[in-house]
Formats: structure tokens, sequence, C-alpha cells
């Protein structure tokens, strides 16, 4: 940095000073590496179209600019006055309360559809507002576009195989249902056959759209947050956050519209007629469960491609880069950094979407079949009980939003640019002004899941139900926030568990490793304590509710766990949001870095890059926790579906069965080898790019002197067709493996004379897979964010900063957990609930075979 940023008194960049134009005379500044000397005018964009060759020409000529951004035109929202809020909130208490309030399930398909549309067309004008902020210098507009176009290349490529996957087990869904014997509902096979392909397809498409807009808007996003860290700090977070909201609500619209579309046909297809024929609408949920399957299905694979691209680009620039170079991060020498920038939109961006796309729908969908289950054994009247997991995620949609456009700093933080990097810490926390518009989100959450529990949840034979359901959703989002706070706590540098891995860093990069696994596996205890206080409270505030049949054999435990877990995911769309923060913020770093921005800017992107890595640890540990309580959902409606269609129930899994206790140890050996699997892929994946890497610099010694390309094509094609091709085996052995083990004990159980083995037996492997795959995924969640973290707090000049011995062990141990926390912890979020829901899906067949 050459000189302070002017600003006026009002906080806000003065007009830059003219600047003269460049000649042929004009100095260029040298870049500074720690171990080489670096001609910056000879060397070039990434993806320079025609030229010289070199980063002259890729900056136009122009040395480093240091000038700031003048600043933009006042937008639209750039702030919210109270007013609009005010009239926002009130509008839609008004509306919801005279809408949920009538009972008529039509009515509430109505308000889920409306706030639905209303989410699309609020996330348009955040993504408009985003997209109108500047798009940064020539130099960074010619980095991101290769950014985006690797992005959207391999997205394309990817969705594409995924889809033919799709289609083949979409036929095989169609002739499995066509073939199975009749079930105690009595529908035509054929019909219900061609419904469920459908879905399960409607699904997969939903689910592949959340993914690719993730992308999308990170791609764009990060050019504008780039170019605004030059003049505003204000700016730079809400551009952040606004864009990772942009996907959060086209995720959430799209789950709801999605099902409450399915819902309709369904009830018009195979609904009661005047002759009482047909499915109740108590049991209309049970034909929707192709879709969250089918969510499921894309989900997995497009994190599992997504997470091995991304790491196996990162761990393999970072090896060569960092450790075996001394070059600094997202420099422009490495041959491997476009490839490392576009994993970051395709992995965290793009995978996370549809992640959190199949959560929220195998939720919604395993609380309407508990719902209608519930309602019909205890013989409560209307369809409240199906309808509150729509609306309550419809009301997501409203207090996210608000909680999104109440991010603000507080005053004369703009003056937080210009200053030098010592001087951060005196200036407010990204991580906490982010923690205050989540905190006006769950406020608002309570007041919404109020009003919702007494109108929805209400029967007059047990008046204190509803407040006991209210009380579940409380639970449940208490349960989120505080899931939030203890992954904070453990991944934060703030804090002592980051700190104890930077101290063990002193010693060596053994001792790096042997500390981060502690963290990890340390970070457990709290977080499982958390979840069984929260299933435990939740399902002994349902069955106290007074609601029970005539016999009193029927209570609403499972459904207190289910309102629990709505409460949980009632934020989702401003958790998504954070989520996207963090990827954004990374390749905004990597923009400025690469076109040769003022150190002063990289300090800001990397401030915020710190913080994003919290957020996306924040939000996977809230993943996780929403998996476990949504898992235990999923087989109870599992339990419940199997006891529907075939007639005979089924309550009780008695593990001291040794048939039942090998499934369960099979479930927790799917576990281990599909962490395995796709820690190896991310390895042999990593492996090539670091062998290209060195041959690269070992061939065209030029490219560390500057007078030469790297060859950035060559590693980006690498990655690409290895992390399509690793990609296959753990996905294929996900999707496989329980059917091979519900086939097996199926038919060992028309052996021995056991009809029900094959669910009980299934119902034992998802149990076991659950409860190790939530350990293991808080394990590597946390262990792996507590190691980049660790690294990124030596990078803020700690224990001897960038390029001491202790920042090369903290390399290390963040190399370690790379493949932990962006591959093999978020797929196994996606693992434990793709089997929920596909035992869903043939829990019909085995029923019917079972009767039989």
């Amino acid at each position: 940095m050459q000189g302070r940023i002017p600003f006026n008194t009002r906080g806000e960049s003065r007009p830059p000073p003219p600047v003269a134009p460049p000649s042929a005379s004009m100095p260029i500044p040298s870049y500074p590496p720690p171990s080489s000397t670096f001609n910056t005018a000879a060397f070039s964009s990434p993806f320079n179209a025609g030229g010289n060759g070199g980063l002259a020409d890729m900056m136009d000529g122009q040395p480093i600019d240091d000038t700031p951004l003048a600043a933009t035109k006042k937008q639209l929202g750039d702030t919210i006055p109270f007013s609009w809020f005010a009239g926002v909130l009130g509008g839609a208490l008004v509306f919801s309360f005279l809408i949920v309030s009538q009972g008529s399930w039509l009515l509430n398909m109505f308000l889920v559809l409306s706030y639905a549309a209303a989410g699309l067309v609020f996330a348009s004008w955040l993504f408009k507002w985003v997209l109108a902020k500047d798009s940064g210098t020539p130099a960074m507009r010619k980095v991101s576009e290769p950014i985006r176009e690797g992005s959207e290349g391999f997205l394309k490529t990817q969705y594409t195989m995924i889809f033919r996957f799709a289609l083949v087990v979409a036929v095989l869904l169609f002739f499995l249902y066509t073939n199975r014997a009749p079930d105690s509902t009595g529908l035509p096979p054929f019909s219900v056959a061609v419904f469920t392909a459908f879905s399960f397809l409607m699904g997969c498409l939903c689910s592949g759209i959340s993914g690719y807009v993730g992308m999308y808007a990170s791609v764009r996003a990060n050019l504008r947050v780039a170019s605004v860290a030059r003049r505003s700090y204000h700016e730079c977070i809400q551009v952040c956050l606004r864009s990772g909201a942009f996907c959060g609500f086209v995720v959430v619209a799209l789950t709801l519209i999605g099902i409450a579309t399915l819902f309709v046909i369904a009830y018009l297809l195979f609904g009661a007629g005047p002759d009482g024929s047909g499915l109740k609408i108590t049991q209309v949920p049970l034909l929707l469960v192709g879709y969250c399957f089918g969510a499921s299905f894309v989900a997995l694979f497009a994190q599992l491609g997504g997470g091995i691209y991304t790491k196996a680009a990162d761990v393999g620039a970072d090896m060569v880069g960092k450790l075996e170079q001394d070059i600094p991060e997202d420099d422009p020498r490495n041959p491997a950094v476009i490839a490392d920038l576009v994993g970051d939109n395709v992995g965290d961006c793009a995978g996370r979407g549809a992640d959190l796309f199949e959560s929220i729908s195998a939720e919604i969908i395993s609380a309407m079949v508990l719902g209608g289950q519930f309602a019909e054994s205890a013989g409560v009247e209307g369809s409240g009980f199906i309808m509150f997991p729509l609306v309550i995620h419809a009301f997501d949609l409203v207090l996210s939003g608000l909680g999104v456009i109440t991010v603000n700093t507080r005053g004369g933080l703009h003056d937080f640019f210009g200053k030098p990097i010592a001087q951060l810490q005196q200036f407010e926390d990204p991580l906490a002004i982010l923690k205050r518009g989540y905190a006006v989100s769950i406020v608002l959450a309570l007041i919404f899941f109020t009003i919702a529990s007494r109108c929805m949840l209400h029967v007059p034979s047990a008046p204190d139900a509803w407040w006991h359901f209210a009380l579940c959703g409380v639970t449940g989002i208490a349960t989120a926030y505080i899931f939030v706070l203890i992954t904070q706590y453990y991944t934060d540098y703030n804090f002592a568990p980051v700190r104890s891995i930077v101290e063990a860093s002193k010693t060596g990069h053994g001792t790096n490793v042997i500390a981060g696994i502690g963290v990890g596996l340390m970070s457990t205890g709290f977080s499982i304590l958390t979840v069984s206080w929260a299933i435990l409270t939740t399902y002994y505030l349902g069955k106290t509710s007074g609601i029970t049949n005539n016999e009193g054999t029927v209570n609403g435990g499972i459904f207190g766990t289910a309102v629990g877990t709505l409460g949980m995911l009632s934020t989702a769309v401003f958790i998504l949001a954070m989520d996207v923060f963090g990827p954004i913020a990374d390749n905004a770093g990597g923009i400025v870095e690469m076109s040769n921005q003022p150190e002063s800017v990289r300090d800001i992107t990397d401030k915020l890059d710190a913080v994003g890595n919290v957020t996306k640890a924040l939000t996977k540990g809230y993943a996780v926790g929403s998996a476990s309580l949504a898992c235990f959902l999923l087989f109870s409606a599992f339990m419940d579906e199997v006891s529907s269609f075939s007639g005979t129930p089924m309550t009780v899994i008695d593990i001291s069965k040794p048939e039942i206790y090998v499934a369960g140890l099979l479930g927790a050996m799917l576990v281990f080898v599909f962490s395995a699997l796709t820690i190896s892929a991310v390895g042999n994946a990593a492996q090539e790019v670091v062998r290209e890497v060195r041959r690269q610099f070992k061939d065209r010694p030029e490219i560390m002197s500057g007078t030469q390309l790297p060859d950035y094509h060559q590693c980006v094609s690498i990655v690409s067709a290895r992390a399509l091709k690793e990609m296959i085996l753990p996905g294929a052995l996900a999707v496989f493996f329980p059917l091979v083990v519900a086939w097996g004990f199926k038919y060992l159980g028309q052996y021995t004379g056991q009809s029900l083995l094959g669910p009980q037996c299934l119902t034992s492997f998802i149990m076991f897979a659950t409860s190790t795959g939530i350990l293991m995924g808080m394990f590597f969640n946390n262990g792996g964010a507590a190691w980049d973290n660790a690294k990124k707090y030596v990078e803020t000049g700690a224990y001897g900063g960038k390029g001491s011995e202790c920042h090369k062990a903290t390399i290390t141990g963040d190399t370690v957990g790379d493949p932990f926390k962006d591959t093999a912890g978020p797929s196994l979020h996606v693992l434990i609930k793709l089997l929920s829901t596909m035992s869903l899906v043939i829990a019909p067949f085995l029923a019917a075979q079972a009767i039989n």
C-alpha cells in the first residue's frame, strides 16, 4: 500500500485523484514473493486473450492501483427504514393469521405458494442489487472470467452425468413399483409407479437448480465483493451476505413449490372420492417420498464431485505452492490457483445449495408423513398437522428476509479502510455483524412459530397441546443457536481450541496434526449432548401434549420431535446465506491477489475469508445437527410407512436379534468405507495436481521469474476429470449397498419365517449408520475448520506470521483437514439422509412382500 485512502467527514471515499496515462517508461512495482524475484511486468493474466502474455497486459499497463473506488450511486435497499421493516412484518403477521386460522388446507396451500412466489421476487431484487455494484478493474474482470467459465463448464458436465444416472434410477423405480404385490392401500400399481418416478425426477431437477443457483450467484458476486473491498467494509459484508441470501431464498422457495405442487397433484389423482375409495388426506404425504429421494440423490453426487474437485485443487496448490515454492496463497504463478478458485464455487456453493435443499425436503416430507399418521391414529380432524411443516418454511422466507436486510455495521467502520492490519482488531468482527441479523431472524421465528402452533395444532380435546408443540419449536430454535455457539467455539481462532493447535504447531507438523485431531474429536461431545437434549425434550413435550386415542396407545412424542426439527430449520434461508458468504469472500480474496491490488485490500478480504471459514463450519454444524433430528424422523416415518402398507404394526426394533445387530454393523461400516473412499478420492486427484504443478515449475522455470505463463487449463482439466471419475464409486456404494442389505435380509426372513425381517434390518442399518455418520461428520467438519483457522491466525502475524516454520506446520494441518471439512463431512450429511429417504421409497415394496 502506497498511502492511506482518503475519506471525507461522512466516512465516504473521495473521488480518486487523476492518474497519469501509462507510458513505456512508467515503472511497475514488483510483486514481493518471499523467496524469489518476480517481474510483474512480464507476468500475464491466466486467461488473457491476446497481448504479450504479461501482467502488464492483464493490468492494461497500469501499476498497482491503490486509489479508492469512487462511491457508487445510492441504491434502493442500501439501508432499510424501520417503517419498511415494521410494515412488512405487520403485514405478514396479519395475512398469515387470517389464513392459517381458517383451518383449510387449500388456504394454507395458497399461503405457502404466495410466500414462495414472493420469496423468488425478493431473491430477484437482491441479486439485481448485487449486480448493480461495479464489476471492478479490467484486471479483476480478466481474473474473474475464467473462474466463472470453469465453474459453469464443470457443473454442466457433472449435472449431465448425474441426470443420466437419475434417468436410470427413475426407470428402475418405475418397474419396481409396477411389479410390486398389492398392498393395504389398494392403489393401482401402475399409477403409483408413474407418480413415484415423476416425483423422483422432479426432486432431482429442483435439487440440480438449487446447486446451480449457488454457483451462479457466487461467480458473479465474488467480483463485486473484490471491487467494493477497495471502498467500504459495510458494502463488502452486504454484498457477500445478500448474494448468499439469494441462494437461500431460491432453494427454500423451490422446495415449497415442488412439494406443494406434488401434494395437490397426488390428492387430485389418488385422494378419496365420493365413494370413499382412495387415500385420505393424511395418507397423501406417503406418495411424496420420491421427491426427497431425488433431492438426496442429486445432492450426494453434487457434494461428492464438487468436494473432490475443490479439495484436490486446494491440496495440490498448497503443497507445491506454499510448502515447496514458498509463494503466497492465490499467487498467480501457481498453476493450480484457478482450479482452486473454481472449486470454491462448485463445491462450497453448488454442493451446499443442493445439500440444504434435500435437508429441507426430507424434513418437510417426513414431518408431513408423521403428522398425517399421528392425526389419523389419534382421530384428530383437519389438515393442520399435515400442512404445518410447509407453513413454517413459508414463514422462513419472511423472517430470514427481514434478518438479512437488517445486517449493518455500527458507525464509523468505513474508516476501516486504509489502515494497517495491526489496527483491524479494534473494528467490529464481521461474525458479530452476521449474528445480529441471525438473532433478528430467531426472534421473529419464535413469534411466527407460536402463531402457527396456536392456529394449526390446537385440538379442542387437548387444549394444552398447541403450546407443548410451540415449546418443541422453541427447543429446536434454541438447538440451532447452541450449535452455532459450539461450532464457533471449536473453529474460531479467537477461542482456545484453535489457539491450542497453533501452539502445537510451534513444535512441528506432527504435533499440529495430533492437536487438530484432538480438537475435532472433542467437538463432538457438547454437540451430541445438545442433540440428545433436543430429542428427549421435544419427545416428552409432545408425549405430554394430551393428544391420544381412546385406548391411550397413541401419543405425540415423535411428532413433537418433528416440530422441534422444524424449529431448528425455521431460519434455513439465513443459514444458507452465511454458508455461501464464505466461498464468495474466499474467491474475492483470490481475485484481489491475482489482480495485484494493494495489500490493504487483501487484508480486508482475508478478514472476511477467515470469518467465512467460521460461517461455513457453523452451517455444517447446523446441517449435521438438523440431519440428526431429521433422520430420527425419517426412520420413524419409515416404520410408520411399513406399518401402513403392510397392515402389520412395526413399532420395535430388537437389536438383540443377530440378524438385526449384523445389519446395524453393516450400516456403521458403510459410513467408514464411504468416508475412506471420499478422502482417498481427494488424495488420488491431488497427487495428479501435485505432479503437474511440480512438472510445470521444473520444466518452465520462467514461471517463477514471471517471464512465462503457467498452464492453468491443464490443472483445471485434471481436476475436472478426476472429480467426475472419483465420485462414482462412493456414490454407487451409497445408493446400492442399502438395497443389497434390505433385499438380502428380506429373503432371509422369508426363508426363516420372519415376514418383516427385511424392513426391521433396514431400520437397524439406518439407525447405526445415522449415529456413526453424525459423529464422523461433526469430527470432520470441526476438525478441518479448526486446522484451517489455525493457519489463518498465524497469517495475521501471530507466531512469526507467513513464511515461518509455525506457518508451514499449520499449512500441513490445513491440507490434512481440507478433505475432512469440505468433502467427507458434507457428503456424510447427505449420505445419512439419502439412506433414510431411500428407505421410504422402497418401504411399500418391502411391506407388500411382507404381506405375501
